[in-house]
């Protein structure tokens, strides 16, 4: 997840790659998120030294052989211009950012940018290793998030049961996410309406509803929703009105807009 107020579906798309992606973390760092993503597995992953002469007192170990897994900085400070110029592209729609980790997968070892967006990364997952560690309140903060994105992703997903990425081409696949996307935020915003009508409800028999109660509630619901639709196979025998292609004017003026 990303701690702060940064797009959280942003935030979410950075956090589903594998904790072992260093070139994500860099990436979230040049755009200012703060990537923390749920960590399982720490003990399997490597820790990274700031310099080969430093010793860390008490946690030492995590970091493995004195001399090595050391961050080049000097790589860094070379190509630092470059990568805020990939960054500056994909923030100006330029270069879209899974182009972008296609091409440093490809052909990764004699990639210099590659190279530099890894040890970037190497001191920024380093980093965030150490303050998931040491912080038992920011792991509850990244697991509920987490837990979040999660539902989320696992609700629109239900809800995109016929949408296969079928074609090739990236503007297709882009259309095809978008409109799950839209689709699950208007039902979300449908399970919304339909939970405060019944909160409000509740309030008025005299019910107390908290603030902790409602945060309890996910408008991730699915029982209520027919994705197949409801066909009333009664109606077939009735026929149809005829095609008229002119439409009648439609008086928009007595219709309510909601709240």
């Amino acid at each position: 997840m990303a701690i702060g107020t940064r797009d959280e579906q942003t935030a979410a798309a950075l956090d589903s790659v594998h904790i072992k992606n260093f070139p994500v973390f860099a990436l979230a760092t040049l755009f200012g998120f703060d990537l923390m993503p749920r960590i399982r597995n720490f003990k399997d992953l490597i820790f990274f030294r700031a310099s080969e002469k430093i010793v860390y007192p008490h946690i030492d170990q995590l970091f493995g052989e004195s001399g090595r897994n050391v961050i080049d900085w000097k790589l860094i400070d070379k190509h630092w211009v470059d990568l805020m110029q990939v960054a500056i592209s994909i923030s100006e729609g330029r270069l879209s950012s899974a182009t972008l980790m296609r091409r440093l997968r490809s052909n990764s070892r004699k990639n210099r940018i590659y190279k530099a967006f890894r040890e970037v990364g190497r001191s920024v997952r380093t980093v965030a290793l150490l303050r998931y560690l040491a912080d038992p309140a920011l792991r509850a903060r990244v697991t509920a998030a987490t837990n979040k994105v999660e539902s989320y992703n696992g609700f629109s997903k239900w809800l995109g049961f016929g949408g296969v990425l079928a074609d090739n081409d990236p503007e297709e696949q882009e259309k095809l996410i978008k409109f799950n996307t839209l689709l699950a935020n208007l039902v979300v915003f449908h399970n919304a309406l339909d939970i405060s009508a019944v909160v409000r409800q509740l309030v008025a028999e005299g019910w107390q509803i908290t603030a902790d109660q409602l945060g309890q509630i996910a408008p991730y619901l699915q029982a209520h929703i027919s994705r197949f639709g409801a066909y009333a196979i009664d109606e077939l025998r009735h026929r149809p009105d005829p095609f008229d292609p002119l439409l009648k004017e439609v008086d928009f003026t007595d219709v309510e807009l909601a709240a």
